[in-house]
């Protein structure tokens, strides 16, 4: 298993470099190997990140791309390796220690329901508008608040409209794309838009769902991202001269997770009654909130029926070994990881469904703690060189 390295090596200190580079002092020491005073040398500071490309994926399928090219080093995800939990880091510049997302199901103690938190709505239910009451959860300033120089952020359509993506975003301008070729000219456009200073953060989620769907061992996962090397090869030269830094790396990685490792709680009654709300957190990383009554019926049984899928932890004492961060913990932290946090063996990924949820298993996943799903690739290219 990988732990965070939150000391030196992971995202929340990337995002200390850059967040220092920018003036802006944070609480996690900086990235050894990017240097706040580096970072501020240049005209356009560019994070992209793109979802799901694990540094193992990239010693595995990446020989000759342009992305092993420019290829520095290998830095830990947070914990869980997960979109909800990495890509609030990358808007706030915390850790999940901090921030408190911590999954793409959360229990929400304010609302006393278990909320698709990216959506933010309760599970199985259409989305909550209300800004204010989505400010109650997410509590950390965006560091496009911090920063003193323009930031823009460069996201897909389907999700530019949604009250999350409005609410984090700050002061930041949005700018929205269709097509893997708008990605990359929409941030064109804004790194040439002028020659002032700016932070431009530019997601591509699709590579992840392209894992998701199909596998990560998958040839339509080879062939997207042999095309997304084609296009940032492409990108790279256009913006040739413009004095621009592009920190390239992922929210986290993932592993192929075959249908006959996959758990359905419907098919465990008695672990399912132990429970007093649906499981939270995600497939490969669950939280369990349990009954108090059935404490001691919930081990036996996961210590026993689940010896080899997964190993079991009281949630509280992976806060205090420092898995989801350093430094003093958000007071909402423990209220959203349960009593106890299943963290599945390679391979393996745990659900239950709702009644209105389609029963569907993905063919690959992630916010386990495999090489494969922690670590993600710090890619750097100094495009005044190009």
């Amino acid at each position: 298993m990988v732990k965070p390295d939150y000391k030196k090596r992971s995202i929340v200190n990337l995002m200390s470099s850059i967040e220092e580079g920018l003036g802006r002092k944070s609480i996690y020491n900086p990235l050894p190997i990017l240097k706040p005073s580096e970072i501020k040398k240049y005209t356009n500071i560019v994070l992209m990140v793109i979802d799901g490309l694990g540094y193992e994926y990239l010693l595995k399928y990446g020989r000759g791309s342009v992305f092993n090219k420019y290829l520095q080093e290998k830095i830990t995800s947070v914990f869980p390796p997960t979109t909800a939990a990495a890509i609030t880091t990358f808007t706030t510049g915390v850790a999940p220690q901090q921030h408190a997302i911590t999954g793409w199901f959360m229990y929400l103690k304010e609302f006393n329901e278990v909320f698709t938190i990216l959506q933010f709505a309760p599970r199985g239910k259409k989305e909550i508008t209300d800004r204010h009451k989505v400010q109650e959860i997410y509590q950390q300033t965006p560091i496009y608040n911090k920063i003193k120089i323009p930031s823009y952020t460069i996201f897909p359509s389907s999700v530019s409209k949604s009250i999350i993506t409005k609410t984090t975003l700050g002061k930041s301008t949005l700018k929205k794309y269709h097509t893997m070729t708008g990605f990359f000219s929409q941030t064109k456009k804004i790194i040439k838009l002028n020659t002032k200073q700016k932070y431009i953060y530019s997601y591509w989620p699709d590579f992840d769902t392209t894992c998701h769907e199909n596998g990560v061992s998958s040839k339509k996962t080879t062939k997207h991202f042999q095309k997304l090397n084609k296009e940032l090869a492409k990108f790279i030269r256009q913006i040739s001269g413009t004095n621009t830094l592009i920190i390239l790396t992922a929210d986290h990685g993932q592993i192929d997770t075959p249908i006959t490792q996959a758990i359905n709680l419907d098919n465990h009654p008695q672990l399912k009654n132990t429970l007093r709300i649906p499981l939270c957190g995600d497939p490969r990383t669950a939280y369990c909130y349990v009954k108090p009554e059935k404490t001691k019926e919930f081990e036996k049984y996961i210590k026993t029926k689940f010896k080899k899928i997964c190993t079991l932890h009281k949630s509280k004492d992976l806060v205090k070994k420092g898995y989801f961060g350093l430094n003093k913990p958000n007071q909402k932290l423990l209220d959203r990881i349960g009593d106890y946090t299943l963290i599945m063996n390679y391979g393996y990924q745990i659900r239950d469904f709702l009644p209105q949820e389609k029963k569907k298993f993905h063919k690959g996943h992630h916010s386990g703690l495999t090489p494969e799903e922690m670590w993600v690739p710090l890619i750097l290219v100094d495009c005044n060189t190009q």
